[in-house]
């Protein structure tokens, strides 16, 4: 084991697990390309060149020959499953900035709301932040470019840039009846994906958004201030809904947080060598490039609250990857009471490995495992209490779409994928409606309460699920699910 763990450590630069600009994706990313190439079929690749000579000298006008071998790689590998891909220069750039939590912008949580750019929070100390931008604020404009119908990820692309440079926005403030520029230095942005809050006497909650690089060590800290907040902590609450996960050695070092040392949080398996591996509630298995611990860093009496306290983790159909390996990791250790909905099913690993100065390929190499061996792919955890996303029942439950949803997922590992049945079959069509159903009640919905939530912000008063989950932790009345039914992996026909 010492040996698969130092050579590991050599050629790892990171290891990410989860959403990375949109991207649900276990990742590790290795430092230098493999040397050892498989045989390659010589007939296939002549065909190959062939059809590049024949779309070069016969297409009806010029193509651009970087970007006809930068799709054809991309086909190739999008081809496998829908976690590997190609990375061109530009993806490349922003996978990097979706993992390090850093990116060069004006600094504001963002939605979309009558077709405007709304402002869910600007992030503290940001440009937005001292520009003065507020919380439901509406962006119409972003330099010259009228924000109405344009997609969040093209507002957010227009908004990001080069550090120094200057944006213009134009800020519509309903409370004060009033539209106004606001001109914003771009600079770089280090996003907080941990929020916390005592909600009340003995009682708090953690939420974590995505495993980023300083996911463990915002953790760390928000974790000593709700200590020195409230020495008798007599349940805590993590949140993990919607997270779509992100950094695996930050899944690994928040799972060790609350379990005993040295056992197992998570395991991988594939054809590689370096893809078979048991991570450890160890520091050796989730530092990175070593430097300092900030689980070991907090005092003794805040590491052994962790250890005890209650737990109640929080999760649903938007819960991925790392996520899902902390939600395991914690649900087969009997550490904590698992509360909410059946998470994504992301149980695949992929590796990322440099192709050059500026692009990339995201390969999946292994599927990973829970510390009772049991494959997350296309199923998920599933919760120990099923808890709905409101007193009335689930909102956006049936829209969102899960593992096994995907084209070309992969089946579990366990050889049980088969030729989907009727019942299955029935199954998805019946999914099918209720998903067109809730998307007309939603409508419905929004249309009579213009620019009301749906849904009450996650860790405020009005949250259903963070309700249920004190409850749980208090020992009074939880009000389950009497709707939520269970959904088992199934391979789609492809």
């Amino acid at each position: 084991m010492g040996k698969q763990v130092s050579h590991k450590l050599r050629i790892a630069g990171w290891i990410a697990v989860g959403a990375v600009a949109g991207a649900l994706t276990t990742v590790q990313l290795q430092a230098v390309a493999r040397n050892t190439l498989a045989p390659l079929p010589l007939e296939e690749l002549q065909q190959l060149a062939a059809v590049f000579g024949m779309i070069k000298s016969d297409y009806v006008e010029p193509v651009d020959e970087k970007k006809l071998i930068s799709e054809a790689i991309s086909g190739m590998v999008a081809s496998l499953d829908p976690h590997s891909q190609y990375f061109d220069a530009k993806s490349f750039k922003e996978f990097r900035e979706g993992t390090s939590g850093r990116f060069v912008g004006v600094g504001i949580e963002i939605t979309m709301e009558d077709g405007l750019v709304k402002v869910v929070s600007p992030i503290e100390g940001s440009p937005a932040f001292r520009a003065g931008l507020k919380t439901g604020d509406l962006i119409t404009k972003i330099d010259d470019t009228p924000v109405k119908g344009l997609s969040i990820n093209d507002a957010v692309k227009l908004m990001r840039g080069e550090p120094r440079t200057k944006v213009l926005l134009t800020i519509m403030r309903r409370d004060e009846n009033r539209t106004f520029p606001v001109t914003i230095t771009r600079e770089e942005i280090r996003t907080q994906s941990v929020k916390s809050r005592v909600v009340e006497p003995g009682y708090a909650w953690v939420r974590v958004s995505q495993f980023q690089e300083r996911t463990v060590d915002d953790f760390a800290r928000r974790i000593e201030d709700i200590h020195k907040a409230e020495p008798n902590l007599k349940g805590l609450v993590l949140d993990l809904r919607n997270d779509p996960g992100g950094l695996l050695d930050a899944a690994v070092a928040l799972s060790a947080a609350f379990l005993p040392e040295n056992v197992t949080v998570v395991s991988t398996n594939g054809q590689l060598e370096d893809s078979r591996f048991v991570y450890k509630a160890i520091p050796q298995h989730y530092l990175r490039r070593g430097g300092n611990d900030p689980i070991r860093r907090m005092t003794e009496s805040t590491k052994g609250i962790l250890k005890t306290v209650p737990v109640v983790v929080l999760v649903n159909e938007g819960s991925a990857s790392a996520s899902e390996i902390v939600a395991g990791a914690l649900q087969d250790h009997g550490r904590a009471t698992i509360m909410g909905s059946q998470t994504f099913g992301k149980g695949s690993v992929q590796t990322v490995r440099p192709l050059g100065p500026t692009t990339g390929l995201k390969l999946t190499t292994a599927r990973y495992y829970t510390p009772k061996g049991t494959s997350i792919q296309g199923r998920g955890i599933v919760p120990d209490v099923l808890v709905d996303e409101t007193a009335e029942g689930n909102v956006f439950a049936a829209l969102r779409t899960r593992e096994a949803d995907l084209q070309k997922s992969l089946d579990n590992g366990n050889g049980t994928s088969k030729p989907m049945t009727d019942a299955q079959r029935a199954a998805e069509q019946q999914r099918e409606q209720e998903r067109e159903e809730a998307r007309r009640r939603i409508e419905e919905e929004a249309r009579k309460n213009p620019g009301q939530r749906l849904v009450p912000e996650f860790g405020s008063a009005e949250d259903f699920q963070l309700q249920q989950a004190l409850n749980q932790l208090r020992g009074q009345p939880v009000q389950v699910s009497k709707t939520q039914t269970l959904r088992t992996e199934e391979k789609k026909e492809n």
